[in-house]
């Protein structure tokens, strides 16, 4: 196993609210933007959590992992979802390093001759 995911989160959460008690309005400014992005409902609650996951992989964020993972079961995500989901953040990714890999080409190739 590479991680309880199960106590990560639930350590992480503690610690959210260690900082909460620090910081009370980053928190209201996180939650009020998290609150913003399903206002519509025009995705529903699984594919916001879809996102958030494909979002998770691409970002390396472990606490976003173990939270959404859970809220995605929650929303009644399937594990053939969550994994078509994540071949789709896996395939952006390359794709960004692809695009990122261009740039540096062109950045060598913008220098002084030497």
């Amino acid at each position: 196993m590479m991680q309880d995911w199960n106590h990560y989160r639930a350590s992480l959460l503690e610690r959210v609210g260690d900082f909460a008690q620090h910081s009370p309005d980053v928190l209201r400014g996180l939650a009020t933007m998290d609150h913003a992005a399903t206002k519509s409902g025009q995705l529903g609650p699984k594919i916001h959590e879809l996102i958030s996951l494909a979002v998770a992989v691409t970002t390396r964020c472990d606490g976003c992992i173990a939270v959404h993972t859970q809220k995605a079961a929650e929303a009644g995500a399937s594990v053939e979802e969550i994994s078509e989901a994540l071949g789709v953040a896996i395939a952006m990714n390359a794709g960004a390093a692809l695009t990122y890999s261009a740039r540096v080409i062109e950045a060598f190739q913008q220098l002084p001759q030497k």
